[in-house]
């Protein structure tokens, strides 16, 4: 959204926009419990934490939420998965993309002492656990997930040298369920489930956008309650749905947002109208009579 229709609404940035500032994501309790761990437990003594939780409901948010938090210590090495599709070769070209060391593909003993080695001397140095975070953790093979798991680890299992976050959707945890994984679910500490939210925290969570905005006035309170109860719990819908909204006022150019517009923007297609039963002419005998 350009500065000409921001300023039309007295907004700092888009609220529905993807690319929030971190300032205007709403922390829930659950989240916020989980963000503490991974900074204050998980990224000292290493191993996997999951979020795992339907599409919409605030998987990749918080993981960037915990991205920004954990770059705040400035000791601490935080990584991220961009390919997590990849086969076990690509997965070791970018580990040492990431950790910054140069590894052969072809040889996975060497690959994988590198790692360890720079893992060793960044604890040895920081007494941190460095991060890797994996978004759309259901599309990564089992493969992969093992070889992650075999690195992690050294002293016959008994010390964590990397702290890793997957997160996914329900998918994955049907995977964790396959016999060659069940060594690394059983070795996840801490985990996070997230729910479809309900009506009372989506209209929560809009207020606290449009307010940190600038504008809590842009949309009627009416409007708000109508919203959180026709986004399916969902975020990323209620967002959508907000998007079109904003669009469509700044088009009418309305200084605020209402249930009226909502039901143009929204507003099912018509139904076709019956058609006229077409009376027949008369009978002959008829206009006789």
């Amino acid at each position: 959204m350009n500065k000409k229709l921001l300023q039309l609404f007295g907004l700092k940035f888009n609220p529905f926009s993807p690319e929030l500032p971190i300032e205007a994501i709403r922390l829930s309790p659950a989240v916020e419990s989980f963000l503490w761990k991974i900074e204050h437990a998980l990224a000292l003594e290493g191993g996997f934490a999951l979020i795992v939780g339907d599409p919409g409901t605030g998987k990749s948010v918080t993981l960037r939420l915990l991205a920004e938090q954990l770059s705040n210590q400035p000791e601490l090495t935080v990584g991220a998965v961009s390919r997590p599709q990849a086969n076990v070769a690509d997965f070791y070209r970018e580990m040492g993309e990431v950790f910054a060391v140069t590894l052969r593909p072809h040889n996975r003993w060497a690959g994988a002492k590198v790692l360890r080695d720079r893992w060793q001397a960044h604890i040895e140095t920081t007494l941190l656990r460095p991060v890797l975070l994996v978004d759309e953790s259901q599309e990564m093979t089992p493969a992969v997930l093992n070889e992650l798991r075999l690195l992690l680890s050294t002293h016959f299992d008994s010390r964590q040298i990397l702290t890793v976050v997957l997160s996914g959707d329900r998918r994955f945890e049907e995977k964790l369920r396959r016999e060659d994984l069940l060594p690394l679910g059983s070795r996840i500490r801490t985990r996070l489930k997230l729910e479809y939210a309900e009506p009372a925290e989506l209209r929560v969570s809009l207020e606290h956008l449009l307010a940190t905005a600038g504008n809590p006035a842009l949309m009627t309170r009416e409007l708000i309650v109508t919203l959180s109860e026709h986004a399916l719990g969902n975020y990323r819908v209620l967002a959508s749905f907000c998007g079109e909204l904003l669009a469509a006022a700044a088009q009418r150019e309305l200084p605020q947002i209402d249930e009226k517009l909502y039901f143009e923007v929204f507003k099912p297609p018509n139904a076709t109208a019956p058609r006229r039963q077409t009376t027949s002419a008369p009978s002959l005998a008829h206009s006789r009579s």
